[in-house]
């Protein structure tokens, strides 16, 4: 099994499964169709429904263009977290023995230089644990939302759109769930192993030196030299990882997935950047009110903790040291790096 980890900024990344193969264990891709499960089956005609109609001009009132319209925006509000995590397989008993048994391989792809290979333990059990209850909750509270939709049947023509988008989030949240699953039974094992990718580096660092798509296709392939330079200036930009960086740009999606010959990443990526450029957007103007504010309550366009007396400056600066070692310490007895002190 081959997974991906892409960092989006130096604070957040992307992991993305590629398909499976008709040789893996529970793979449903190049499965005939008479021969796949029901669920396959089900979502299979759920897709080929959505995009029929997204096309259809001669429904009444544009109905169904218009529902497909809201409904995309609706999608797109959906964490990437998620979308990545429903890419990742369920934990088939086939596939459990798989793993205890390490007949198959399962790798882990990444840029090396923008993403260092001993964060990737912790980004992965993050992933794989943190949104695991949150999945679990909204889960079971789609299915009971399910009935209290039922009046919407009453809608002559149009069908009951309530009652299908709470169980396409059920039926999503339950593949999130189980893709985290999966990921944490293989970390349990040591698994996936990493590998770092230099072509990927390429591609994040062309796409950081240039402005558009065309220009870095066009472009000779940075070298390993430049890639490095560029890295540092990335890290530079974090302020010794105080700030929260953009390290992938969104046209840059469609050519890493050109790259591992993986036309569905080209969404996930796009999808994963926007919303990770919104957060910090909302991230910075929350910072500028903020900052407006302390400076209206001080003259001279001083803020207000400028203004504070040495005294209480030299108390803040002991808290904030405090507090910062008691965050390092949590950290360190949380990636088993040393022993809770009670």
């Amino acid at each position: 099994m081959r997974l991906f980890l892409l960092p989006i900024s130096t604070r957040r990344s992307l992991i993305y499964c590629e398909r499976l193969s008709s040789s893996s264990p529970s793979s449903s891709s190049s499965t005939p169709a008479g021969k796949r499960s029901l669920l396959d089956r089900i979502t299979t005609k759920a897709s080929e429904t959505w995009v029929a109609w997204e096309k259809d001009e001669k429904a009444p009132l544009a109905w169904k263009q218009k529902v497909t319209r809201y409904g995309n925006h609706a999608l797109a509000r959906i964490p990437y977290e998620e979308w990545g995590l429903k890419t990742i397989p369920a934990l088939t008993a086939r596939r459990r023995k798989a793993i205890e048994d390490g007949s198959e391989e399962y790798h882990i792809t990444f840029p090396g230089l923008y993403l260092p290979q001993d964060k990737i333990p912790t980004v992965l059990k993050q992933l794989a644990s943190e949104r695991q209850a949150m999945h679990r909750r909204k889960m079971i509270w789609s299915v009971v939302a399910m009935p209290f939709s039922a009046p919407f049947m009453l809608i002559p023509v149009i069908p009951n759109l309530p009652f299908f988008y709470l169980v396409y989030r059920a039926w999503s949240h339950w593949k999130a769930l189980n893709g985290s699953k999966t990921l944490e039974f293989l970390l349990a094992h040591n698994l996936p192993t990493p590998r770092p990718s230099s072509d990927l580096d390429e591609v994040y660092t062309a796409g950081l030196m240039y402005p558009t798509r065309a220009i870095s296709r066009a472009a000779p392939r940075p070298t390993l030299t430049q890639a490095q330079d560029v890295a540092r200036v990335v890290q530079q930009q974090t302020k010794d990882g105080a700030d929260d960086v953009m390290v992938l740009q969104r046209w840059n999606g469609k050519l890493i997935a050109e790259q591992a010959k993986l036309p569905d990443m080209e969404i996930e990526i796009e999808r994963a950047v926007e919303q990770v450029q919104r957060s910090l957007k909302a991230k910075e103007r929350l910072a500028e009110e903020k900052l407006e504010l302390e400076k209206a309550t001080a003259a001279e366009g001083k803020t207000a903790k400028d203004v504070l007396p040495a005294e209480v400056l030299e108390k803040v600066a002991l808290t904030e040291e405090t507090e910062q070692a008691i965050h390092e310490k949590a950290e360190k007895v949380a990636n088993g790096d040393g022993k809770k002190e009670v």
